[in-house]
């Protein structure tokens, strides 16, 4: 690569988390592949999905807008496309052309949906995120349209799903309630693990895999560490190149707002990456990046386009490599993970790796 920065996507570490997946789940899966596949590029990623041999090969794919359903039949997906956010009316027409499945909630949503056409739809049931869905106290008033047009599929998504305050059992004991009451066909696909319930699946061992028909991984499938037992594949690495290096004295200060200052003569490197690239300004003198094996400091504030570095202590030349997430070039060790940086600056995992779509290009490599 010769560009300043650039993502490198490890399609082999992909393979390896969804056959990891699938083992623990215990049934067919649907990965997530909206805002773009995290970040990653679901042009690319969607060939890898539609690649992948039984039993790995996605019952659906996961997205969040229509828009997102109809860019996966354009990059050549025929499986089926799942959209697990609420969608209007207006959009039902376009969800029927590009074949995506609606999740609906509202009587007269389903409806209207029904009666164009016998596609087939998935009932959302809120049993506590007061995100979307139909109130699981409420399912009663679904009972005479559910009758008449029955969903291929009903789900509920947890909100704490690897926390170890039982929320995960109650909403679950929710869905499940709501589900009886519905009297669906046996043949309804009932699913509700998401990335972090099938982490608690395997850390806990007392829960059996299988516990619904499909399981919808997210960023686990990307390799977000915060997943436990799961052993999962880094499949980000952000590398960035060194573009200056200087020496500055006891008392040169570094950086707008001069927040860093030298307090031993330094060396000090720029690479050539800020938050105009997805790096967040509040790693600013906070975080670190790795040059020749060795952990450097982030010095001064993080400006748009460039990120300073204190290489004092390790070999540094205009054009080396630094690794600001992930491996570093040609080794297996997550040296600087998602979970990690995205504590470091006060983010969840899921904002610090969809971040890096602004402008750097990705390179897709069978590296794992």
């Amino acid at each position: 690569m010769h560009a300043r920065a650039w993502c490198e996507i490890d399609l082999a570490g992909l393979r390896a988390n969804v056959t990891r997946l699938r083992a623990v789940a215990g049934v067919p899966l649907v990965p997530m592949v909206k805002a773009d596949a995290y970040g990653l590029g679901a042009e690319a990623l969607t060939r890898v999905f539609a690649a992948l041999p039984a039993p790995s090969t996605p019952w659906a794919l996961g997205v969040a807008t229509v828009a997102e359903g109809e860019a996966l039949r354009a990059y050549g997906w025929t499986g089926r496309v799942l959209c697990c956010s609420p969608v209007l009316a207006e959009e039902h027409a376009a969800m029927r052309v590009a074949r995506v499945t609606p999740a609906l909630h509202r009587a007269a949503d389903i409806t209207a949906w029904c009666e164009a056409s016998r596609a087939p739809w998935h009932l959302a049931v809120d049993t506590g995120m007061s995100r979307a869905g139909i109130d699981w106290r409420g399912i009663a008033s679904l009972l005479p349209v559910t009758a008449l047009h029955a969903p291929e599929g009903v789900f509920t998504h947890f909100h704490s799903a690897l926390s170890h305050d039982g929320s995960r059992a109650v909403q679950e004991a929710r869905f499940r309630t709501a589900c009886r009451e519905l009297a669906l066909p046996s043949a309804t696909l009932r699913h509700a693990d998401n990335s972090h319930a099938l982490a608690a699946r395997a850390e806990s061992k007392s829960d059996e895999a299988g516990a619904w028909d499909l399981a919808r991984p997210g960023i686990a499938l990307y390799g977000s560490p915060s997943a436990g037992e799961l052993r999962l594949c880094p499949v980000l690495h952000v590398y960035a190149r060194v573009i200056d290096v200087r020496d500055v004295a006891v008392g040169d200060t570094v950086g707008y707002d001069a927040t860093w200052t030298a307090v031993r003569p330094s060396r000090i490197a720029t690479v050539g990456i800020g938050y105009g690239d997805g790096y967040r300004r509040s790693l600013s003198n906070s975080a670190d990046m790795v040059l020749h094996g060795r952990r450097v400091p982030v010095t001064g504030l993080i400006s748009m386009d460039m990120t300073m570095l204190d290489v004092t202590d390790v070999s540094c030349a205009v054009g080396d490599v630094v690794t600001v997430l992930g491996n570093p070039p040609g080794e297996d060790v997550a040296t600087l993970t998602i979970d990690d940086v995205a504590s470091r600056c006060g983010l969840s995992p899921y904002e610090l790796l969809v971040g890096w779509r602004l402008r750097l290009p990705r390179v897709y490599r069978e590296r794992t």
